[in-house]
Order: C-alpha cells, then structure tokens, then sequence
C-alpha cells in the first residue's frame, strides 16, 4: 500500500497487495483481501468483506454486512446497501467445490448505481449506469442505464433519473421514442427502445 492516506478502524484486516485511494475509509471489524484496489474516497461500513482481485472505483458507498466476492467490479458511484449480497458461482456445491479465478462469473456494476437493503445480484449480471435496485429485489438479468428494477425475480418499472429523486415520465413500450425530465433537477432525457440517454 501506499502512504498512509485513508482511515482503517483498528478492528479491522487488510492483507499485503491492497490499493487503497486517499480518503477512503473501511470502518469496524471488514476484511480487505489481496489484490483488492479500492478507489478515493469509498466508505466500507461495519463488518464488510472485499474477496480477491476485487476492483472498487472512486466515491463507492458500501453499507454495513455486504460481501464483495471476487469477480465483481463497481465502478465510481456505486451505492451498495445494507446486508444486499453478490453471487460469483451459479451453481455452488459444498462437497465439489469450485475455487478460482477460473470458476467465477463476473458482475459488472456500472456508474452510479444504486443496489438496495438486501437485494440480491445474482452473477453474470450487469447493472447499468444509475440504475436503481429495490430493496429486497433480486436481479437475475442485467439491468438497463436508469431503469429501477423491483422484485422476485427483480422486473423494471420505471425510469429513474440521475439524481435518483424521481422517476421519469417515460413509458415501458419497448419500440416507442420519447423525452423527459426531472422535475427536481431538471436534468431532460430521451429514450429509444430500451435505452434512455441524458440530453
């Protein structure tokens, strides 16, 4: 690791061949394992646990009891809520197991997504750029940029805006060309199909 330019609780581990960035925190009793690099500025709450090999970008919230397992990747922005899970295996059997690199499924988790309490991100998912996640809801596809996702398994309902205080005015049909905006921020979009995109 580098000069010492973040803050690590005192009841907590991080092994050799981590990167932390300045100003990151990793608070009580979390596991930081080898090979991790954690960005600047990222808050791992209590009892947080980073696998192997682990990339984690720039200004990353990660709530209190989450497990971030090898093969997941969040890129700057991400919002992981309390007690939420990742998967790395699809098909994990106690007595034959499958360790390794080679066996995990990797998970992408794109900027400025936010993943709800106790949702479930099923691996080989990927979770667009300010997507919203529903408390409890559990992903099992990948998830497109702005859409919020809700249940079991996890269906979308709506748009979100960036700023993540309202839904857009845009419908589901999955063929139709639309605009809108927020009216909080006044950010303006418009969708093509499945894809929504900032004007």
């Amino acid at each position: 690791m580098s000069e010492k330019n973040y803050f690590v609780h005192e009841s907590s581990y991080v092994d050799d061949n981590v990167e932390l960035g300045e100003g990151t925190k990793i608070w009580h009793f979390s596991h930081i394992q080898s090979g991790t690099k954690i960005g600047k500025k990222c808050s791992l709450g209590q009892n947080v646990n980073v696998g192997n090999n682990v990339t984690i970008g720039n200004s990353v919230k990660i709530q209190n009891n989450v497990s971030v397992y090898e093969g997941v990747e969040l890129e700057d922005y991400v919002f992981c809520g309390p007690s939420m899970v990742f998967t790395n295996i699809l098909n994990p059997r106690s007595e034959f197991p499958q360790r390794g690199a080679a066996f995990y499924i990797k998970t992408l988790v794109k900027k400025s997504a936010s993943l709800g309490a106790n949702s479930t991100i099923v691996c080989g998912t990927v979770i667009g750029k300010y997507a919203f996640v529903a408390a409890g809801a559990v992903v099992t596809k990948d998830v497109p940029d702005y859409a919020l996702v809700m249940g079991t398994p996890a269906r979308q309902k709506a748009w979100m805006c960036a700023c993540g205080k309202e839904k857009l005015d845009l419908t589901l049909d999955p063929v139709s060309e639309e605009t809108a905006g927020c009216k909080t921020c006044g950010r303006k979009y418009t969708k093509k199909g499945f894809i929504v995109e900032e004007i």
